[in-house]
Protein backbone atom coordinates (compact mmCIF):
# COMPACT_ATOMS: atom_id res chain seq x y z
CA UNK A 1 0.00 0.00 0.00
CA UNK A 2 1.10 3.33 -0.81
CA UNK A 3 2.40 5.86 2.05
CA UNK A 4 1.05 8.89 -0.39
CA UNK A 5 -1.62 11.07 1.47
CA UNK A 6 -3.17 11.33 -2.14
CA UNK A 7 -5.68 8.37 -2.61
CA UNK A 8 -7.74 7.98 -5.72
CA UNK A 9 -11.25 6.84 -5.33
CA UNK A 10 -12.61 4.58 -8.06
CA UNK A 11 -16.08 5.24 -9.41
CA UNK A 12 -18.36 3.32 -7.11
CA UNK A 13 -19.59 1.28 -9.93
CA UNK A 14 -16.24 0.28 -11.12
CA UNK A 15 -15.31 -0.27 -6.90
CA UNK A 16 -18.90 -2.86 -7.29
CA UNK A 17 -18.14 -4.96 -10.23
CA UNK A 18 -21.32 -3.90 -12.02
CA UNK A 19 -19.28 -1.63 -14.93
CA UNK A 20 -16.33 -2.36 -17.25
CA UNK A 21 -15.84 1.24 -18.21
CA UNK A 22 -12.97 0.64 -20.58
CA UNK A 23 -15.25 -1.51 -22.53
CA UNK A 24 -18.64 0.82 -22.24
CA UNK A 25 -16.21 3.79 -23.51
CA UNK A 26 -15.31 1.37 -27.03
CA UNK A 27 -18.86 0.82 -27.20
CA UNK A 28 -20.11 4.76 -26.80
CA UNK A 29 -17.44 5.75 -29.23
CA UNK A 30 -19.36 4.18 -31.56
CA UNK A 31 -22.43 6.50 -31.60
CA UNK A 32 -24.67 3.93 -32.25
CA UNK A 33 -27.80 3.16 -30.38
CA UNK A 34 -26.88 0.11 -27.78
CA UNK A 35 -29.02 -2.87 -27.56
CA UNK A 36 -28.80 -3.76 -24.01
CA UNK A 37 -29.89 -7.17 -22.85
CA UNK A 38 -30.36 -8.37 -19.07
CA UNK A 39 -31.43 -11.87 -18.36
CA UNK A 40 -32.48 -13.78 -15.16
CA UNK A 41 -33.63 -17.21 -14.67
CA UNK A 42 -37.41 -16.45 -15.49
CA UNK A 43 -37.07 -13.10 -17.48
CA UNK A 44 -35.21 -11.37 -19.95
CA UNK A 45 -35.34 -7.71 -20.31
CA UNK A 46 -34.14 -6.35 -23.50
CA UNK A 47 -33.57 -2.14 -24.13
CA UNK A 48 -32.68 -0.21 -26.99
CA UNK A 49 -30.27 2.64 -24.92
CA UNK A 50 -28.63 5.83 -26.48
CA UNK A 51 -25.95 7.46 -24.58
CA UNK A 52 -26.22 11.10 -23.00
CA UNK A 53 -24.25 13.11 -20.94
CA UNK A 54 -26.31 13.17 -18.17
CA UNK A 55 -27.58 9.67 -18.01
CA UNK A 56 -28.38 7.51 -20.52
CA UNK A 57 -31.78 7.33 -22.34
CA UNK A 58 -33.95 4.06 -22.72
CA UNK A 59 -35.72 4.72 -26.26
CA UNK A 60 -37.67 1.56 -25.95
CA UNK A 61 -37.77 -2.01 -23.21
CA UNK A 62 -39.18 -4.61 -23.92
CA UNK A 63 -39.36 -7.82 -20.99
CA UNK A 64 -40.56 -11.32 -21.98
CA UNK A 65 -43.59 -11.48 -19.83
CA UNK A 66 -45.26 -9.24 -22.39
CA UNK A 67 -45.55 -12.39 -24.62
CA UNK A 68 -48.36 -13.42 -22.82
CA UNK A 69 -50.07 -11.06 -25.36
CA UNK A 70 -48.66 -13.41 -28.07
CA UNK A 71 -49.77 -16.47 -26.73
CA UNK A 72 -46.56 -17.75 -25.30
CA UNK A 73 -47.56 -19.50 -22.31
CA UNK A 74 -44.52 -21.44 -21.61
CA UNK A 75 -41.44 -20.70 -19.57
CA UNK A 76 -40.21 -16.66 -20.01
CA UNK A 77 -36.86 -17.28 -19.29
CA UNK A 78 -35.87 -19.79 -21.89
CA UNK A 79 -33.94 -19.90 -25.17
CA UNK A 80 -37.48 -19.27 -27.31
CA UNK A 81 -38.26 -16.81 -25.28
CA UNK A 82 -35.33 -14.83 -25.62
CA UNK A 83 -35.54 -14.93 -29.39
CA UNK A 84 -39.24 -14.22 -29.77
CA UNK A 85 -38.19 -11.25 -26.82
CA UNK A 86 -35.61 -9.83 -29.24
CA UNK A 87 -37.99 -9.87 -32.86
CA UNK A 88 -40.72 -8.16 -30.42
CA UNK A 89 -38.02 -5.31 -29.15
CA UNK A 90 -37.12 -5.29 -33.10
CA UNK A 91 -40.19 -5.04 -34.82
CA UNK A 92 -41.45 -1.81 -32.52
CA UNK A 93 -37.24 -0.77 -33.23
CA UNK A 94 -38.01 -0.65 -36.91
CA UNK A 95 -41.97 1.17 -35.89
CA UNK A 96 -39.34 3.83 -34.72
CA UNK A 97 -37.26 4.32 -37.60
CA UNK A 98 -34.38 2.75 -36.21
CA UNK A 99 -31.92 0.79 -38.42
CA UNK A 100 -28.72 0.16 -36.54
CA UNK A 101 -27.84 -0.88 -33.38
CA UNK A 102 -24.71 -2.52 -31.73
CA UNK A 103 -25.12 -5.07 -28.76
CA UNK A 104 -24.26 -4.42 -25.13
CA UNK A 105 -23.86 -7.24 -22.70
CA UNK A 106 -22.77 -5.31 -19.51
CA UNK A 107 -20.79 -7.83 -17.45
CA UNK A 108 -22.49 -10.50 -18.66
CA UNK A 109 -20.09 -13.51 -20.50
CA UNK A 110 -19.87 -13.82 -24.24
CA UNK A 111 -21.14 -17.66 -24.66
CA UNK A 112 -22.02 -19.00 -28.14
CA UNK A 113 -25.19 -20.22 -28.87
CA UNK A 114 -27.19 -18.39 -25.05
CA UNK A 115 -30.32 -16.94 -24.49
CA UNK A 116 -28.34 -13.52 -25.20
CA UNK A 117 -27.42 -14.10 -28.59
CA UNK A 118 -30.62 -15.25 -29.16
CA UNK A 119 -32.09 -12.06 -28.56
CA UNK A 120 -29.60 -10.61 -30.97
CA UNK A 121 -30.66 -13.51 -33.14
CA UNK A 122 -34.76 -12.25 -33.25
CA UNK A 123 -33.30 -8.81 -33.22
CA UNK A 124 -31.40 -9.16 -36.65
CA UNK A 125 -34.70 -11.19 -37.95
CA UNK A 126 -36.70 -8.20 -37.57
CA UNK A 127 -34.68 -6.31 -39.64
CA UNK A 128 -31.96 -4.26 -37.68
CA UNK A 129 -28.53 -4.17 -38.28
CA UNK A 130 -26.21 -5.21 -35.48
CA UNK A 131 -22.47 -6.32 -35.91
CA UNK A 132 -21.82 -9.86 -34.60
CA UNK A 133 -20.34 -12.91 -36.20
CA UNK A 134 -22.68 -15.80 -36.98
CA UNK A 135 -20.81 -18.24 -35.47
CA UNK A 136 -22.40 -16.77 -31.88
CA UNK A 137 -26.08 -17.17 -32.81
CA UNK A 138 -27.92 -20.19 -31.41
CA UNK A 139 -28.99 -22.87 -34.03
CA UNK A 140 -32.30 -22.88 -35.96
CA UNK A 141 -33.20 -25.96 -33.52
CA UNK A 142 -32.48 -24.45 -30.17
CA UNK A 143 -34.50 -21.02 -31.63
CA UNK A 144 -37.74 -23.31 -31.52
CA UNK A 145 -37.32 -25.16 -28.77
CA UNK A 146 -36.99 -28.44 -30.24
CA UNK A 147 -34.14 -29.13 -27.32
CA UNK A 148 -36.48 -28.14 -24.70
CA UNK A 149 -39.17 -31.24 -26.90
CA UNK A 150 -36.21 -34.07 -26.95
CA UNK A 151 -35.13 -33.63 -23.00
CA UNK A 152 -38.78 -33.85 -22.41
CA UNK A 153 -38.81 -37.08 -23.84
CA UNK A 154 -36.20 -38.15 -22.40
CA UNK A 155 -37.64 -37.13 -18.93
CA UNK A 156 -40.68 -39.18 -19.70
CA UNK A 157 -38.56 -42.61 -19.93
CA UNK A 158 -36.10 -41.61 -17.19
CA UNK A 159 -39.77 -41.35 -14.65
CA UNK A 160 -38.51 -37.30 -13.89
CA UNK A 161 -41.38 -35.67 -16.47
CA UNK A 162 -43.27 -34.00 -13.70
CA UNK A 163 -40.63 -33.04 -11.50
CA UNK A 164 -39.15 -31.08 -13.98
CA UNK A 165 -41.86 -30.12 -16.07
CA UNK A 166 -44.64 -29.17 -13.60
CA UNK A 167 -44.85 -25.56 -14.50
CA UNK A 168 -45.87 -27.18 -18.13
CA UNK A 169 -48.31 -29.43 -16.52
CA UNK A 170 -50.05 -27.08 -14.65
CA UNK A 171 -50.60 -24.26 -16.84
CA UNK A 172 -51.69 -27.77 -19.68
CA UNK A 173 -48.75 -27.55 -21.86
CA UNK A 174 -47.12 -30.54 -23.67
CA UNK A 175 -43.39 -29.65 -23.99
CA UNK A 176 -43.00 -32.10 -26.92
CA UNK A 177 -44.92 -29.35 -28.94
CA UNK A 178 -43.04 -26.31 -27.99
CA UNK A 179 -42.14 -25.71 -31.68
CA UNK A 180 -45.70 -25.34 -32.81
CA UNK A 181 -46.55 -23.01 -29.62
CA UNK A 182 -43.20 -21.03 -30.91
CA UNK A 183 -44.32 -20.49 -34.51
CA UNK A 184 -47.84 -19.22 -33.78
CA UNK A 185 -46.16 -16.40 -31.14
CA UNK A 186 -43.95 -15.58 -33.67
CA UNK A 187 -46.11 -15.15 -36.40
CA UNK A 188 -48.35 -13.28 -34.23
CA UNK A 189 -45.40 -10.89 -32.79
CA UNK A 190 -44.67 -10.48 -37.05
CA UNK A 191 -48.72 -9.43 -37.40
CA UNK A 192 -49.09 -7.60 -34.69
CA UNK A 193 -46.28 -5.07 -35.06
Amino acid sequence: MSKSNIYTLNFRRKRRGETDYRKRLKILLSNKLRLVVRKSLNNIVVQIVEYYNKGDKVILAVSSKVLDKFDWKTNKGNLPSAYLTGLLIGTKAKKKGITELVMDIGLNKSVKGSRTFAVLKGVIDAGIKVPHSDEILPNEDRIKGTHIAKYAEISKKNGNYEKIFSDYIKQKIDPSQISEYFEKSKKKIMGAN
